[in-house]
């Protein structure tokens, strides 16, 4: 099965760009794909072999999950790789005039649709270019 691939411009500098998306307490902040979730606790060991844990539930308590992996690449200011279960995740940050794109690629899991998967991750990466965008 082919990767899922989203993107989302963000007109800030690299290294908001970067502190943002690997800062727990912003994490914290911008990691929801919809209103009615929020991220509770994130933890985050960003190097090689580091872990990292973001505990998502649904605001009115009825569920919750913790995504969580392990770091397989990092490039500071351009590139973190990591796995998570079975699967791999890969996310890019490519200096685009006075903005950087944020591209992340991963595998699909096998439960919800390929669409519903791209929907949510796409949800939650534009969320992060307005915090971002809203912070800077």
């Amino acid at each position: 099965m082919s990767k899922i691939i989203v993107e989302s411009l963000v007109k800030a500098p690299i290294d908001v760009v970067w502190r943002i998306y690997n800062n727990p307490q912003d994490i914290e902040q911008w990691n929801t794909a919809s209103p009615d979730w929020h991220t509770v606790n994130s933890k985050n060991d960003l190097r090689i072999g580091g872990e990292f844990s973001n505990r998502m539930e649904a605001k009115d308590g009825s569920m919750g999950f913790d995504f969580a992996g392990t770091y397989t690449e990092i490039i500071p200011n351009e590139k973190i790789a990591y796995s998570f279960g079975e699967r791999q995740a890969e996310i890019t940050f490519t200096q685009q005039d006075q903005a950087i794109l944020v591209r992340i690629s991963f595998d699909p899991e096998t439960v919800y649709p390929v669409e519903q998967q791209r929907a949510g991750w796409q949800a939650i990466l534009d969320n992060f270019a307005r915090y971002v965008e809203n912070e800077n």
